[in-house]
């Protein structure tokens, strides 16, 4: 991409500005569709706040959320090794691998991600080992912006360094004593700079892979002067097509939680239609201090099946806003 660079040593660690908030994450996902069983972990390393942000969390076949959200100390930003998540680059743009080894809750209904204090408090508890390597299927996407002019993909004031990849995903997931040997595909991407998840007004983010091997990550994002940006990828025949425009229409629930959508994408070499149906959402919150106010951000995180063409495709759906005066301010768009 001419408006971006990205050099292998991006893969690794970036050394932190004087921000507060400087954030370093990696983030991978995974759908083994045969098996019903999908995920994604994430580790963001806030090395000048002296903490990690780690997240892991599984969508089991039976409906049941296996999850972990904790803040695990750091002394810098030398590694992404926290709270029992790792994660280590193999071979760069080619092949990554991330493992998790410690608790997981285990949640018969994923309703009870709405009062955290209580789910930690009762939800049981379980042994995890969790061990993916990921394959590169497509070409880097994105990077550093190459001059001033250029925005970065999730705006000026969230993360200056962002590439995403389509993968191949193998390895295991054992949650107590149920075990399943994964094979499947799913998506990847790291991140660099200051960040609060509240910078980021309302946005949609679909990350895609197709049974025949194609597949899409398309992303809305809204600032809070009402402006959208719509941009992202359709992966064809193992190479990336930039998005020029896409419309989405969403069907929400009584909860105003999303449960299907149409996204009509336009590239310079076709128009596609891709309808989604959610199977299983986390409905997330981030919390943070600003002076005397609290700022709260929701996070919608779901295993969504996609249909493109009459292929079936699976993925993630991530629907993240501002709540203000309790009131989602991307919702209904």
């Amino acid at each position: 991409m001419s408006d971006f660079t990205i050099e292998p040593a991006d893969e690794g660690m970036h050394v932190p500005d004087g921000s507060s908030n400087f954030n370093e994450s990696v983030y991978v996902n995974f759908v083994d569709a045969a098996q019903g069983v999908a995920g994604w972990m994430r580790l963001g390393n806030r090395a000048n706040e002296g903490y990690a942000e780690l997240s892991v969390c599984l969508y089991l076949p039976d409906g049941r959320i296996a999850c972990q959200f904790q803040r695990p100390r750091i002394q810098d930003n030398a590694r992404f090794d926290a709270g029992g998540l790792a994660y280590r680059v193999l071979e760069p743009f080619r092949r990554v691998t991330m493992g998790y080894a410690g608790e997981l809750l285990l949640l018969d209904n994923a309703e009870a991600l709405r009062d955290p204090a209580a789910m930690f408090e009762t939800a049981p508890r379980v042994t995890a080992e969790i061990r993916l390597d990921h394959v590169a299927k497509s070409p880097v996407h994105g990077g550093l912006p190459a001059n001033p002019s250029v925005e970065p993909a999730y705006g000026r004031d969230f993360s200056l360094g962002h590439f995403n990849q389509h993968v191949v995903v193998e390895g295991s997931v054992r949650i107590g004593d149920e075990r399943w040997t994964i094979d499947g595909a799913g998506w990847r991407d790291h991140s660099w700079g200051p960040r609060y998840w509240q910078n980021s007004y309302f946005h949609r983010l679909f990350m895609i892979n197709f049974a025949d091997g194609s597949g899409a990550m398309l992303l809305k994002i809204t600032d809070h002067k009402g402006r959208a940006r719509r941009l992202g990828v359709l992966l064809v025949e193992g190479e990336y097509e930039e998005v020029l425009d896409f419309d989405l229409v969403t069907d929400w629930t009584a909860q105003q939680d999303p449960s299907r959508m149409r996204i009509v994408v336009r590239t310079a070499a076709r128009t596609a239609v891709i309808d989604g149906e959610i199977i299983s959402l986390a409905p997330l919150r981030n919390r943070r201090k600003a002076g005397a106010e609290i700022l709260v951000s929701r996070i919608a995180e779901a295993f969504t099946r996609f249909s493109w063409n009459g292929v079936a495709g699976w993925g993630m759906s991530e629907y993240i806003e501002r709540i203000d005066a309790g009131r989602l301010v991307g919702y209904p768009l």
